[in-house]
């Protein structure tokens, strides 16, 4: 792995620290995988953080519990469907900053539940935004889509901000709409100065200690595993941007903040990994050696199954540009800390807590000594 410094890593981190202390943060989504790890670096931050989403589906082994998030935030269970609920929960934290994470974000489900995926995905975007556009406090607003919204070419380069939106399965359309959505709002109510600064945030594959959610292939390996059952591979060769969660999360958090003093940044932005990425073959057989055991057997490609993406990259260059951001962490490094996640929390899963933010602490001091990854793997 090849390195070079970054002292505006350094720097950001340094400011992030003193800019989220004793901010007001309304996070939806925060009793999901994604949500409970920013949850819990928003607190460590010292910021005031407001959840609200629904309950976890993973009981007690959801990183929400597994990680203490109920006890550090002030939780709010709802429905992002429901209007009246989200504009209660705006009225009553009066927020600075709200970070909208929550959606259905499975495409095997979107195949299921059409309509209710859309319904999360972009009428539950549109109340956030309606509750954001009659709120007097909130001054920054970024909300969370994916690499999925863009319509996908299955070819080599990477995409940017500004190519074609579209989407195959209902997940990834719906992400797209919500861009739409988003992008409306922007030019619609948000153009003036006194009015929220408003974005979208497009990530890669998270991967990261937590997640349990059924047909991602990190937590089936973990499932695998753990019950002395091979890894089920579909679709081996097709490529994906992994990238270990605190990546996105700390774009997330760069933009909010950078938008705030500099509203001309509100718009879409890619927070995707360096290089083409790893296949799900080479993902799988790197968390099994990193696991220290577990084998692989790999499903017949021909199998009827819904449609996926083959290929997809993200172009980081206005992120680094504009904001001074890019992966610190290799693809090595992003699977070892995943894999070693999980096999602390399945040994003692009273350790989920401290194994999160000793990751997170970790991620950060790693921030501080102004390393980035070059791309690619070790």
């Amino acid at each position: 792995m090849g390195a070079r410094p970054c002292a505006m890593e350094g720097v950001a981190m340094t400011s992030l620290a003193e800019f989220y202390r004793g901010k007001r943060v309304l996070l939806t989504g925060h009793t999901g995988f994604k949500g409970s790890w920013l949850a819990l670096w928003l607190t460590r931050m010292g910021a005031l953080v407001t959840g609200f989403a629904l309950l976890p589906e993973h009981g007690e082994r959801s990183l929400f519990y597994a990680a203490g998030v109920e006890s550090m935030t002030k939780s709010h269970i709802g429905d992002i469907r429901d209007r009246a609920a989200i504009l209660a929960v705006v009225r009553e934290s009066d927020p600075e900053i709200v970070i909208h994470n929550a959606a259905q974000a499975l495409v095997c489900r979107s195949y299921a539940d059409p309509f209710g995926t859309y319904e999360t995905n972009v009428m539950g975007t549109v109340n956030v935004l309606e509750a954001v556009r009659q709120s007097k406090s909130v001054r920054s607003a970024v909300v969370v889509t994916t690499d999925k919204c863009y319509e996908n070419r299955e070819w080599y380069w990477a995409y940017r901000e500004v190519d074609r939106l579209g989407g195959h399965d209902p997940y990834s359309s719906s992400k797209a709409c919500a861009e739409l959505v988003t992008a409306s709002y922007r030019s619609s109510f948000f153009g003036k100065e006194d009015q929220p600064a408003t974005s979208t945030v497009r990530a890669g594959n998270a991967i990261g200690g937590g997640d349990w959610a059924e047909d991602r292939l990190v937590p089936d390996i973990a499932r695998a595993i753990a019950s002395g059952l091979p890894v089920a591979i579909r679709n081996p060769t097709s490529t994906r941007p992994w990238q270990h969660v605190l990546e996105p999360l700390r774009g997330y958090l760069m933009l909010a903040q950078a938008q705030w003093g500099r509203k001309s940044l509100a718009g879409a932005w890619n927070f995707g990994p360096s290089g083409a990425g790893l296949t799900v073959q080479e993902l799988a057989a790197r968390m099994i050696s990193y696991w220290g055991s577990g084998t692989m057997a790999v499903l017949d490609e021909e199998a009827p199954a819904p449609h996926e993406a083959h290929t997809l990259r993200l172009d980081n260059s206005k992120a680094g540009v504009e904001l001074g951001w890019r992966p610190i962490l290799s693809f090595d490094e992003s699977v070892r800390m995943t894999a070693e996640w999980y096999r602390a929390y399945l040994a003692d899963p009273r350790a989920g807590a401290d194994l999160t933010l000793n990751q997170i602490e970790t991620y950060v001091n790693r921030l501080a000594t102004g390393v980035s990854a070059a791309g690619g793997s070790d």
